[in-house]
This record gives structure tokens, sequence and C-alpha cells, in this order.
């Protein structure tokens, strides 16, 4: 199963739970897919979705599917590595009104570099990234608790 969330941020994020509905007619035509859709104005019309998920239903989801698709938003990332499932992330855009700025930029970036998730840019590729993300597996995300400690200790002890 494909689990689509658009997170429960306070803005629609309509260019990708539109390019996965109207994906759902051609390209994953006889996939299951589910979407959480948030505050999104689009109501997709070829998958079934909920606004809002209880989280005990979220985490259900979530653990059912076999890959993920998502905007850029830290829980969904980091949910998704604890859990070892490929995940497509798509960043919202300040310019779409989908954020107050553009940080899911640089998030996806990042984890895409590190190999954790797929990321796709512009709605207009996520066909040939969802065909990668069926044989994607995300690079193991590794604790650096004590390399995040010693920068912390360096930095006061440089006041």
């Amino acid at each position: 199963m494909i689990f689509l969330t658009l997170g429960t941020y306070p803005l629609q994020f309509n260019r990708l739970i539109k390019a996965i509905d109207d994906m759902a007619k051609e390209e994953l035509k006889g996939e299951d897919i589910f979407a959480q859709i948030g505050f999104s104005d689009y109501e997709p019309k070829n998958i079934p979705f909920k606004r809002v998920m209880e989280k005990q239903e979220f985490d259900a989801c979530f653990r059912k599917s076999t890959t993920l698709i998502s905007h850029a938003g830290m829980g969904s990332i980091i949910m998704a590595l604890d859990l070892n499932k490929p995940l497509l992330i798509m960043p919202r855009l300040k310019k779409y009104g989908e954020h107050v700025n553009d940080h899911q930029l640089g998030t996806a970036k990042t984890f895409e570099k590190l190999g954790h998730v797929l990321a796709v840019y512009d709605e207009n590729h996520l066909a040939q990234k969802i065909t990668g993300l069926k044989t994607f597996r995300p690079s193991p995300r590794e604790n650096e608790a004590k390399k995040v400690a010693a920068r912390i200790k360096d930095f006061l002890g440089s006041l």
C-alpha cells in the first residue's frame, strides 16, 4: 500500500495530492493508495482519503504501508527512518502558499544526500521517482548523539 501523508500543517498542499490523484487514473492504476490530506482544498477523486487521522490510526496506516509519499516534514521522515520504510518526499513551497518559507527544501536536499529518502522537487517528475521508490532502500540513520554533545561542549567552552 502507498500511504500519502501531507501532515497537519494548516496550509494546503494541493499540488502533491492532485498529482497523485491524477496518477491514480493511469500510472498508479490498480495500486492500493490511501491519503491523509490535512488542510488541502483539493479532495481526491480517485483515492480514498481522510483529512486528519487519530494518532493510532495514522501509525497503523504508516506501519501497514509498503511505500510512503509525504511532504518534507521531519515527523514523517523520522518515522519512516525508524521503521525502515522507503519514503519519497516533496517539499512544500512558499511561492504556492504551502508554507511560510522554504525550509523544507533544505530538509529534502539534506536527507536525500544522506540516502535516507528520495526527493522530488517538481510534481512533473513524480512518476519517475515513484518508480524508483519501489526498489529504494533507505540508508540507515546513525545516532550521532556523542558528536552533537561534543560540539555543544566545545561551543559552551568557547563562551
